[in-house]
């Protein structure tokens, strides 16, 4: 199976999930976005006072667990909007590849406007 046919069926198996408990009517742009967001915050809190080291080995199955709803909520704006997560991240690539050329920005940390 390649990986757009993996994605296509996780985002049906997303979908499956939501559809049987009747939640699409929750699932407008501005509230997937408030929860996409909420979800990378409760990611982002484990990290809160701890090294990325301690973090990580503390709490790992947490952490996948907060980035699978971080990522369903993706999916699920993505649906919600009518956009083609593989196309719109090809693009994006593209974008960043323009904007941050490697000769310029190999193994360096500065945004483009810093250089």
């Amino acid at each position: 199976m390649n990986s757009i046919s993996e994605l296509e069926q996780l985002r049906k198996s997303i979908l499956q999930f939501r559809d049987q408990r009747n939640w699409q009517q929750f699932h407008n742009p501005k509230d997937l976005a408030l929860s996409l967001s909420l979800e990378a915050s409760e990611l982002l809190e484990l990290f809160q006072w701890k090294t990325s080291e301690e973090a990580v080995e503390k709490n790992l199955d947490k952490m996948k667990e907060e980035l699978a709803d971080v990522l369903i909520y993706a999916i699920l704006f993505a649906n919600e909007t009518d956009l083609d997560l593989v196309k719109i991240i090809n693009n994006k690539l593209q974008k960043n590849n323009e904007k941050y050329p490697i000769e310029k920005f190999a193994g360096k940390n500065t945004k483009y406007n810093e250089i």
